[in-house]
Parts: structure tokens; C-alpha cells; sequence
């Protein structure tokens, strides 16, 4: 299999008012664990190109097994996978900064900023 498992559909909503697709489970050492960038609790909005809306459970697992070799998926990346999913990140694609890639290095300057500041002061 692809290494991955998943809940929601129509018959089975996973979040309530929301029957899309979500990963579960990453098997450890399964293929989506080596490639390393599906996580649990994105939703997975289409597979190989083909929309995964308002599907029931089992059809999407068909899906799933029948969708060969090389398989691309599109998902929505979760904030914080927890006990489900809690909030959309970004557009629907997966990728992007996470915001403390862009807090941190903002911080530093921040603060190289203020010590040149004072520095300053101090001499004069």
C-alpha cells in the first residue's frame, strides 16, 4: 500500500460538516513515511487528479488502491495534527514557511538592532 491510512467520507465524517478525506496514520517505513512530507491530519483533496468530494469511505479507500505505482496527491495541510484536524494552512497546497522560519530570523534582526541602538547611545 502507499503506507498512509484514512478516515472521513460522507458515511463517516471525521470533522463534523466537513466529509473530505484525511490521513490518520503514517505506517512507519511505509512509502509515505520515506518521502517524508504527508503528515497526519492533512486532508487529501484529490487523488492522481481526481477530487475526493463527496465520496464515502470505501470508495475513496478504492481509490487509494487502485491508484498504481507513481501517485501524486493533493492535500491541505493542518496547522497542528492532534486528535484531528484543527485548521486550514494556506491555499490547499502543500509547502510554505512555517511561521516560526519567519519570526525567528525577524527576531534576531530585531534584536541586533536594538544592541547596535544602544551601543550608540552609549557613546554619545
Amino acid at each position: 500500500g502507499l503506507g498512509f491510512n484514512i478516515v472521513g467520507g460522507t458515511d463517516q465524517q471525521y470533522v463534523s460538516n466537513d466529509s473530505s478525506i484525511f490521513v490518520s496514520r503514517i505506517k512507519k517505513d511505509g512509502a509515505a513515511y520515506l518521502d517524508g512530507r504527508l503528515q497526519e491530519g492533512d486532508k487529501i483533496l484529490a487523488v492522481n487528479g481526481k477530487e475526493l468530494k463527496d465520496l464515502r469511505h470505501k470508495d475513496a479507500v478504492e481509490l487509494f488502491r487502485n491508484a498504481g505505482y507513481d501517485v501524486s496527491l493533493k492535500i491541505q495541510r493542518r496547522l497542528q495534527p492532534q486528535n484531528g484536524p484543527v485548521g486550514p494552512q494556506g491555499d490547499g497546497e502543500s509547502g510554505g514557511l512555517p511561521l516560526a522560519a519567519m519570526l525567528v530570523p525577524g527576531l534576531a534582526l530585531a534584536a541586533a538592532a536594538v544592541c547596535v541602538w544602544l551601543r550608540y547611545r552609549q557613546r554619545m
